[in-house]
């Protein structure tokens, strides 16, 4: 009987393979949208301009996108981990500081002095079709053109909203959340929020409807808000006194009567059912609002 014996009779390559230093994990980046690849999941903002050929580097700033999809600035020696969740992309700019604004009432760090509308749309994570309008004192807000671009430079942080304008033609709290009175207050535009019943309304005195289709121009508001709003959003708006189109006639589905606080109000059915809780606001029903009523053609 054979002494037994401490020679494997293994394959001489398996046993080469395990012998082998296991291969370290690898984090995959993408910095400007070009991928890489990285052994140490501790990386500086130096590191990675580096890595991407900025050159050279003290001019550059470098922004990584956050999981809620906002962009933070990274200082040169500031450590990053990549291991975790959503600290896979970056972005940077040839530039020697950082511009701030607000998109949705989040605030944004930018790299250049500029923006475009298509830009604000991506970074707000919107569907094509909406919309993106800048906050403007004591006028209108801007609605902006698609690939239009707005200058960040000036002395005041730049406010943007998305949202969607759409509706259909006809085919309870007491107090406003702080982002509508901030609106509101910005823009001179008084609101009264009332209860009738068990509902709760917003009444915007003298508000100035767009166009001319309809007449008068100048009327009472009301938006009717909904239990849980702002998760939820508005439906039909409702106007005082009554408005018509140039031919004496009430515009479509802008015929029946609403009561609310006492008077008889034109109720507007115009729906939508795009909201978003936590993103939307008073300000996204006065563009519906605007939107509906610029539709009205001036003649039947």
């Amino acid at each position: 009987m054979s002494a037994p014996s401490n020679v494997s009779h293994e394959n001489p390559e398996t046993l080469a393979r395990s012998r082998q230093k296991p291969d370290r994990h690898k984090f995959q980046i993408t910095i400007d949208g070009e991928s890489y690849s990285l052994e140490d999941p501790i990386v500086t903002g130096r590191q990675l301009l580096n890595l991407a050929g900025k050159r050279p580097i003290e001019e550059h700033l470098i922004f990584i996108f956050s999981p809620d999809g906002l962009l933070e600035d990274i200082s040169l020696e500031e450590r990053v981990d990549l291991r975790r969740s959503g600290a896979e992309r970056f972005l940077t700019f040839l530039s020697d500081r950082s511009y701030r604004f607000e998109l949705d009432s989040k605030r944004q760090d930018w790299g250049a002095s500029i923006i475009t509308e298509a830009t604000l749309k991506r970074l707000a994570n919107v569907p094509a079709d909406y919309r993106v309008w800048m906050e403007r004192r004591n006028e209108e807000d801007l609605l902006l053109d698609p690939g239009q671009t707005v200058d960040l430079t000036g002395p005041e942080v730049e406010r943007f909203y998305t949202g969607s304008d759409a509706t259909t033609a006809g085919s309870v709290a007491y107090a406003l959340p702080g982002a509508d009175q901030r609106y509101l207050t910005d823009h001179g535009i008084k609101a009264e929020v009332s209860t009738s019943g068990n509902q709760v309304g917003v009444v915007l005195p003298r508000y100035e409807l767009p166009g001319t289709a309809v007449s008068p121009r100048t009327v009472d508001l009301l938006i009717i808000l909904p239990p849980g709003y702002p998760d939820s959003g508005p439906d039909m708006f409702y106007l005082h006194p009554w408005v018509q189109m140039p031919t004496g006639q009430w515009p479509n589905k802008a015929d029946h009567a609403f009561q609310f606080g006492g008077r008889s109000w034109q109720r507007w059915s115009r729906h939508s059912n795009v909201w978003r809780g936590g993103v939307d606001g008073i300000w996204t029903m006065l563009r519906r609002v605007d939107a509906a009523v610029s539709a009205v053609p001036c003649a039947a």
